[in-house]
């Protein structure tokens, strides 16, 4: 049983990316399961720090693009996810020329609150950072 309430595809995700930090960072979602997400993002002189390894900075980035999309197929429809407070902890190094692989799953999805857990990777499939995201779920406001 999926847990998705608003259905969208990769494909969709990325063509609201351009002109976004998603887009600069070339981040994509690659899998849409019933109950996980799963994305991707190249690291190259965009995405390191001066010693040539992943910015702890830009792991986060990837982290948070992961739970909100994720946050966001979650809500009812008429509501969105916001960001209320994510954390990171940066267990190894992910060189320039590797990619990172993010599994984004759930924690706790409830009416007010999501929580979710997100796995980054590198092509070893060594574990680089794990992050949780929590996001508050609030009406969707017209726009004016």
């Amino acid at each position: 049983m999926s847990i998705w309430r608003q259905h969208t595809t990769p494909e969709e995700i990325h063509s609201r990316a351009h002109g976004s930090v998603n887009g600069l960072l070339d981040i994509r979602i690659t899998e849409i399961g019933p109950d996980f997400l799963r994305g991707e993002m190249p690291v190259d002189e965009r995405h390191v720090q001066p010693f040539g390894i992943i910015h702890g900075g830009v792991s986060v980035v990837l982290a948070e693009t992961l739970g909100s999309v994720a946050s966001m197929m979650a809500c009812d429809p008429g509501y969105m996810a916001v960001g209320l407070e994510i954390n990171a902890n940066h267990l190894r190094p992910l060189p320039k020329g590797g990619r990172a692989f993010g599994l984004c799953t759930p924690v706790r999805i409830g009416r007010s609150v999501h929580v979710w857990n997100i796995e980054l990777r590198r092509e070893d499939g060594e574990l680089f950072c794990v992050s949780r995201l929590t996001t508050s779920i609030i009406e969707r406001k017209p726009n004016k």
